[in-house]
């Protein structure tokens, strides 16, 4: 495994990794909190031994990362549905059933052929 080293200056993370400089640019910003939820945050950064800022950092990462899936998702679904009303392309449900209930069987089904 590569050594990585890493320091802050000034906002700034630089991380030396296999004798490369790697810098990114953080900047700080304030979040207002309810009482409860500070404290919430708080217990869990002791229990896991880590700072408050942290678990912060941590929750906004893993839920930008939850929400961008969803969205593209969203976008995915759009994309689908557009496509469906103006090719009327489709498979029935049952085909989509019966070829799923097909894996893993001697017997396993071909992909369902889109039809109008």
């Amino acid at each position: 495994m590569q050594n990585l080293t890493e320091r802050v200056l000034y906002g700034n993370t630089h991380c030396y990794f296999g004798g490369t400089l790697m810098t990114t640019t953080t900047h700080t910003v304030s979040i207002k909190l309810n009482p409860d939820t500070r404290t919430r945050v708080q217990h869990l950064a002791e229990a896991r031994r880590r700072s408050a800022h942290w678990i912060m950092r941590e929750a906004i990462e893993e839920y930008l990362e939850r929400e961008e899936r969803k969205e593209a998702f969203r976008r995915e679904t759009l994309a689908a549905w557009e496509e469906y009303q103006s090719t009327g392309l489709h498979a029935t449900a049952e085909e989509v059933d019966a070829w799923m209930a097909s894996w893993g069987t001697e017997q396993e089904l071909p992909v369902p052929q889109c039809h109008k």
